[in-house]
């Protein structure tokens, strides 16, 4: 990806340098979920159903359809970025890079941007990076009065800071939602707390309403 969009969305997820195993025995693309423990591949599905939802996805030519499509995209939530990191998503990092790539070719840079929630969950083409019933975030430069938190001078495994700088009560005041919140405190990784965010809402249940 040009101008270094690719490298610094990994940045946002993984460590620098070489990789090295961090799952034992886990020596597969496809992703690990956080919540469970075990692989996200449903049964029944095959590699030719995988692919060509993925080709599906990939042949889009307008960038507006394509950032909705990977929005509402299933099947790259079930790869990881690397093999060698197992609880990050493939559909997390693709947006994010998509997204750093819509920023950069503007002219700005990574220390320019702030994570910031939409209200009514509105949808802003090539910068919304997750779009979920609990919350809908975007990276921007110019937030605004949204709830926002700066991302820092340079990418970096910053999630769980960002996400702590940003305004309080954000999501429902609910036993699930302050579950999901105090997870999300922990997590370092950009593509795996995003992803972990879909899957919350995926396994436990609608964040609206629930006890």
């Amino acid at each position: 990806m040009p101008l270094g969009a690719d490298q610094d969305a990994a940045l946002l997820s993984r460590p620098r340098g070489e990789p090295t195993q961090t799952v034992e025995n886990h020596q597969s693309p496809y992703r690990l979920s956080l919540l469970t423990g075990e692989v996200t591949v449903p049964a029944g599905q095959t590699d030719a159903d995988r692919t060509d939802a993925i080709r599906e996805l990939v042949q889009i030519d307008d960038p507006d359809e394509l950032h909705q499509a990977w929005l509402a995209a299933v099947v790259p939530t079930q790869f990881a970025e690397s093999m060698y990191y197992p609880y990050t998503s493939l559909k997390y990092h693709t947006l994010l890079t998509a997204t750093l790539y819509a920023t950069y070719s503007e002219g700005a840079d990574f220390g320019d941007l702030f994570l910031v929630v939409e209200p009514d969950d509105e949808l802003v083409p090539q910068r919304t990076i997750i779009d979920t019933d609990a919350v809908t975030l975007s990276l921007t430069t110019t937030p605004g009065d949204r709830p926002a938190a700066w991302l820092g001078p340079a990418p970096a495994r910053s999630w769980a800071d960002v996400w702590q700088r940003l305004p309080a009560h954000l999501l429902p005041d609910t036993r699930r939602a302050r579950m999901l919140d105090a997870q999300l405190r922990r997590i370092r990784s950009w593509s795996t707390a995003l992803q972990y965010i879909e899957a919350f809402q995926q396994y436990v249940g609608a964040l609206e309403g629930s006890r």
